[in-house]
Parts: structure tokens; sequence; C-alpha cells
């Protein structure tokens, strides 16, 4: 299923501070911690958590937040279904990228082991 430029256009002007605390009840109601979900944003990103916080101060978009970061070499390990989108099918990279995130979120509030979580790759 392909997005909208209009779809598009709303998750770049998305607010990440706006966001963030929801991610942070997500994970803590099911029982995760926000040191778990800042590991996870790191590992994703490269943000480390002063960084993190910046960026909430100073209310960036999610376009400035993805434009400055450098995503992790696995994260186009990160596959399946997330707000009705097939990840690996998205075109859009910055719409893919919050979709990489927002998938995340979900398999850490969801219980899933860290380093499942973070692709992490058997030797």
């Amino acid at each position: 299923m392909a997005t909208t430029p209009e779809h598009d256009a709303r998750v770049a002007k998305l607010i990440f501070g706006s966001i963030y605390p929801h991610y942070v009840s997500k994970v803590e109601k099911k029982g995760r911690t926000k040191e778990e979900l800042h590991h996870v944003l790191t590992w994703l990103t490269g943000y480390d958590e002063q960084k993190l916080q910046e960026l909430i101060d100073e209310k960036v978009t999610i376009e400035t937040f993805f434009a400055n970061a450098t995503l992790h070499p696995n994260a186009h390990l990160i596959k399946g279904v997330i707000c009705g989108y097939r990840i690996e099918e998205i075109e859009t990279p910055l719409t893919r990228q919050a979709r990489y995130m927002d998938k995340l979120i979900d398999e850490l509030a969801k219980g899933r082991k860290m380093e499942k979580i973070l692709r992490v790759e058997k030797s």
C-alpha cells in the first residue's frame, strides 16, 4: 500500500517532542522502561540520551529528526505492518524511517526481546 503525498507531509511535520511522551507511556504501560525506549531510539538513530532531549526541547519535526540521524545499518531489516502500511513497501524514505521507529516501539511494548528488536545478527 503506497502512502499519499498528504500522508507523507503529515508525518514529516509531526513534532518529535509531541509523540515522544506517547512512546514513553506506551512502553511503561506494558512494563518496559524509559531506558529501554532510549536504547531502541539510540540504536535506530545514533542519537545519545542528551541529544534526544535537545531535539525534544527544540521541538524538531520528524523531518529534522531523521535528517540529522545516522540510521543503523540494520534498520532495513525492520519489516512488517504498522499503521496499515507494510514498512518494506513504503517508498518515501522519511515515512519509512518514521514507521521503523513506530515498529520498534511496538515491539518493545509487546515484550519482544531486545536482541530481536535491535536486529542483532547471529554469527
